[in-house]
């Protein structure tokens, strides 16, 4: 299992890295190369997106003794693709210098106030881009809290199910158990009764060899 995990890991080691390089050089494209940059870095991040998916799956069928160092590891990894999405996003509103020549001019005297406007939406941009940065970090917390409390339900759910096969071999236990000893005791009342008997016998033959001893002094003393 974890060889199908650590596949998925090589290839996003990858693709991450080609990610970041490719967002560094945003910037720095005139206008149609920034286009198709952006849509290849949006591809490309849709298809981190899903190999984390396939990653995740795989952490969910590892043991739970090792589960826990593959947690950490998807963690890193779910920090480093939110971190790629947020600089994905500052590199798209940075403006070019395509873009500033076509708001100040090409001779530079366009008017201070749009140059202003500018930096203010820039700023609001970065502002709104800082929220979802923050938003995705709790919402990544609350994931990591959910897979953790499913992880201890899970062992807990398997300790239980341990306990209840213990449980249930006792009770075959002492069922064999309860057997043997009405065995025991049917073998013990019988040999009980043999003993009764006996000892009755006994007592009757003695009584009679008493008897049949009397008799023959009585005879033995009336023929004198």
């Amino acid at each position: 299992m974890s060889s199908d995990f650590e596949g998925y890991e090589q290839d996003y080691s990858v693709l991450s890295a080609d990610i970041t390089g490719r967002i560094s050089r945003i910037p720095k494209l005139a206008a149609d190369e920034k286009k198709q940059m952006v849509a290849h870095v949006e591809k490309q991040l849709e298809e981190a997106k899903e190999l984390l998916e396939q990653m995740d799956l795989e952490v969910r069928e590892i043991p739970a003794p090792s589960r826990a160092m593959y947690g950490n590891r998807m963690r890193s990894y779910k920090q480093e693709l939110s971190k790629l999405e947020v600089d994905f996003k500052r590199s798209r509103i940075a403006y070019s210098d395509e873009v500033r020549n076509e708001l100040l001019g090409d001779d530079g005297t366009s008017s201070e106030s749009q140059l202003i406007k500018l930096q203010e939406e820039r700023a609001h941009l970065l502002d709104n881009t800082e929220k979802l940065e923050r938003s995705s970090r709790r919402l990544e917390a609350g994931y990591q809290i959910a897979v953790e409390t499913e992880q201890i339900g899970q062992s807990i759910l398997e300790n239980l199910d341990h306990d209840r096969g213990k449980i249930q071999r006792a009770r075959e236990r002492l069922r064999e158990t309860d057997t043997n000893l009405g065995k025991s005791s049917r073998i013990l009342t019988g040999m009980l009764r043999r003993i009764i008997q006996n000892r009755v016998l006994i007592v009757v033959l003695c009584i009679f060899l008493v008897f049949a001893i009397g008799l023959a002094i009585f005879f033995s003393f009336r023929g004198h």
